[in-house]
């Protein structure tokens, strides 16, 4: 089991899609906390989610741990399933309404960045780490 959690291919390109998703994670997360009010507790009252203190502080917290993880390459796969629920809950709680109010394209214009990381996010789960990454380097050892 945890071979197939940390076994990756040798793609040397993976890494680009690692840095996007890494650092908008990690960024964001830091944000939430910096930021309280417009970006993680606040933000989540105003969307009118229960508990939005926790919430808040939960997304932070796993988005700077999974942002870090898929920085290093390490634990990728697992690291991207927190970030894909986070994205399928940001994507049904923020952009619904858009859609309901004003329509299919600025739907799309809105939600641009969250379909990247959702995508990026369930193509690392699929693909692993790549080439430059300490999962290929766990691997190699074993």
């Amino acid at each position: 089991m945890r071979n197939q959690i940390i076994t990756t291919d040798s793609s040397k390109t993976t890494i680009l899609i690692r840095l996007i998703v890494g650092v908008v994670f990690l960024s964001e997360g830091i944000q939430k906390f910096l930021f309280p009010a417009l970006r993680g507790t606040g933000r989540f009252e105003k969307i009118g989610l229960p508990s939005p203190d926790f919430l808040g502080n939960l997304t932070g917290t796993f988005e700077i741990i999974c942002g870090s993880l898929i920085l290093l390459g390490l634990l990728t796969r697992l690291a991207s399933i927190p970030l894909i629920i986070i994205m399928l809950v940001a994507l049904a709680t923020t952009k619904f309404t858009i859609y309901l109010e004003k329509g299919f394209w600025e739907l799309l214009h809105e939600s641009r960045t969250d379909w990247a990381m959702l995508l990026g996010s369930v193509f690392l789960f699929i693909k692993g780490s790549g080439y430059w990454s300490l999962d290929k380097t766990l691997t190699n050892s074993i």
